[in-house]
């Protein structure tokens, strides 16, 4: 699964589990979630780093990131508090790495108590020892060894990166950027300069230049999409199905349809995460989840994990225009009921929001 998806996005909320096993599920049906957790942080087959965002990725792939590292330690890749840290105060962050290395694992509440001093927007106020470690974190110094909860424990690169992975020869920034091009192409199956750059977080005028290259070479062909504006790319070989058959529920930051826009141009299915928009204000709920039945995303559920109630809560569902409801509810019925099933919830229940609603 990790081959055909090349990362896993990592996210925080748990209103129905968090991001990072919706993708298994959706694939492979119900799977040991502690599998997931186990190459991570056991075997160390994956490792947490700035992926597309927040992510899980193969440890194979930690050289092709190795020039992120290598901007951030410079500055030209961090943001915020985290650049302004490490440039005002090189000394303290060194500071945190020598502490790391002597004590490590550790959390940054491990060291909070020598930073009393917190800054940072959006509410997080985060002390500067987290500031510290995260500047550590995007610039390679440090990993994360484990969680405690969802909250990262650190400890120095060399005593969580296997070390067959440290001796690997660190490509040059173009060459890893054409490496994460093909990946991306290999995983979208079709997709343009954006949709490529976008999987592993590379800007267009990083991404146009590389692909032109693999083109040159014929790593890549350049295709036409009918109804798509922009030239697409496939890796040499790619085959179109004659049919499709699946059932799955997507979770917001799946990678196959976390770049809204194309997600609208493959499906007309317009799709925005309402997590942030007051709840009055929402369309179609909080936590809402595309289903692909077949080739088509046919409907769109809000799921909650009561977990005190021991249920699934459907609070809100919608179908598609001009998809056949009694088929879409065959399907959703027996993937929600699955789902309760894999979560350890005894049912499904359902509210009355929604043209869907009432025919589950």
């Amino acid at each position: 699964m990790l081959a055909r998806t090349g990362l896993i996005q990592i996210d925080s909320v748990n209103v129905l589990l968090r991001a990072q096993y919706m993708p298994g599920w959706s694939r492979l049906g119900a799977y040991p979630r502690d599998l997931l957790d186990a190459m991570v942080y056991r075997h160390r087959e994956l490792f947490e780093y700035w992926g597309h965002e927040a992510a899980l990725l193969p440890v194979e792939l930690q050289p092709l990131m190795r020039w992120r590292m290598h901007r951030a330690e410079h500055q030209a890749e961090t943001w915020g508090g985290i650049a302004r840290l490490a440039k005002e105060r090189p000394d303290y962050i060194k500071a945190v790495l020598k502490e790391v290395s002597a004590r490590g694992p550790v959390t940054a509440g491990d060291l909070e108590k020598d930073s009393p001093r917190r800054t940072g927007n959006w509410g997080w106020n985060w002390a500067d020892s987290k500031f510290a470690l995260e500047y550590l974190f995007w610039s390679g110094k440090v990993m994360t060894a484990s969680r405690k909860g969802f909250e990262r424990v650190y400890d120095v690169t060399e005593r969580v990166l296997p070390p067959a992975i440290q001796a690997l020869p660190t490509p040059t920034e173009e060459e890893a950027h054409h490496e994460l091009l093909l990946i991306a192409a290999r995983c979208h199956g079709v997709g343009t300069v954006a949709d490529l750059a976008d999987y592993f977080r590379l800007t267009n005028p990083q991404a146009r230049p590389r692909i032109a290259e693999l083109v040159d070479e014929g790593r890549l062909l350049e295709v036409a999409v009918e109804g798509w504006r922009h030239p697409a790319y496939v890796l040499p070989g790619t085959t179109i199905p004659r049919n499709l058959s699946g059932r799955a529920l997507l979770a917001p930051f799946d990678p196959l349809v976390w770049a809204r826009d194309r997600v609208e141009r493959l499906w007309g299915f317009r799709y925005r995460i309402e997590i942030y928009v007051p709840a009055a204000k929402r369309m179609h709920g909080y936590y809402v989840l595309p289903f692909l039945l077949g080739d088509q995303l046919v409907a769109r559920v809000d799921l909650k994990s009561d977990r005190a109630a021991g249920v699934l809560r459907v609070q809100a569902a919608y179908t598609e225009p001009g998809i056949d409801k009694a088929a879409v509810t065959t399907a959703l019925v027996a993937e929600l009921t699955e789902l309760a099933d894999w979560l350890g919830l005894t049912g499904v229940t359902w509210t009355g929001r929604g043209d869907l609603a009432l025919t589950l």
